[in-house]
């Protein structure tokens, strides 16, 4: 399988990628740009969708929202980060960072007291470090290794069981057959009391288990929202999802079933 993914090397999506598929992998600049290949089909992307600490991955929200991509597998992998640099931690004067590494270490960065620069991605943050005298980075250990730069503290991410949740886009549908999780978006188009409420218990009458509910602006203006849900799957979704089509706008993303990491 051939695998897109937010470069260049050493991103906790790259390290994804070659543990849990064999195959080829292609590096984006960007998520936006991955959704944009998928979309006129170069292959399937690997994307992180939500992280244990900092919550939902705005730029996959966005792509979601806005390119015809279905989900068609989701992945786990516990996330680690680890400063690296030349200078010992005290006496950094700069620090690199991607923004969801920055929330997910943010305990440990603000210990720091130096200014902190957003990068496009931990490996960037690799490449700038190796170009900036006196400056730290927060990586990977996969990142680290590949630019040969010295770890001078482990684990400083906020929450020892940091996992970051990934999903596999693909221009087509998946196939169904041992599906445990179907994703949706709803754009209610108008707001009035009791939507949400009237939209949920659609699911909840039936003892459909949402796992998962994000509000996303709409960019329509403010106030005007749309929601990501995810549901677990059961034989009762499609009669769930015909009357939620009589009620509200809504999109199926795809139903899929988890992708094991190997350790």
């Amino acid at each position: 399988m051939t695998l897109l993914v937010l470069g260049p090397e050493g991103t906790f999506s790259h390290e994804l990628a070659v543990r849990a598929y064999d195959g080829e992998v292609r590096f984006a600049p960007t998520i936006s740009a991955i959704f944009t290949r998928v979309e006129e089909g170069e292959c399937d992307g690997l994307v992180p969708i939500e992280n244990s600490e900092a919550g939902g991955v705005g730029p996959t929200l966005d792509g979601l929202l806005v390119h015809e991509v279905f989900i068609t597998a989701e992945l786990y992998l516990p996330v680690h980060h680890h400063l690296a640099g030349f200078s010992q931690p005290d006496a950094i004067t700069v620090l690199y960072a991607h923004p969801q590494t920055h929330e997910q270490c943010s305990r440990f960065i603000d210990s720091l007291q130096v200014p902190v620069i957003h990068t496009s991605s931990n490996a960037a943050s690799a490449q700038e470090l190796a170009r900036t005298p006196g400056a730290g980075a927060i990586v990977s250990r996969m990142t680290a290794t590949l630019h040969h730069l010295p770890v001078t503290r482990e684990n400083v991410e906020n929450n020892p069981g940091n996992t970051t949740r990934f999903v596999r886009v693909s221009r087509e549908r998946g196939r169904d057959e041992g599906s445990t999780k179907c994703s949706i978006l709803i754009d209610p188009e108008k707001d009035r009391a009791g939507l949400l409420y009237d939209l949920l218990g659609i699911f909840a009458r039936r003892g459909i288990n949402l796992t998962r509910i994000e509000s996303r602006p709409s960019k329509r203006g403010m106030g005007q929202y749309l929601f990501f849900i995810d549901l677990a799957w059961s034989p009762a979704c499609q009669d769930a999802l015909t009357l939620l089509r009589e009620k509200a706008r809504f999109r199926e993303l795809g139903c899929y079933r988890e992708v094991k990491v190997p350790g």
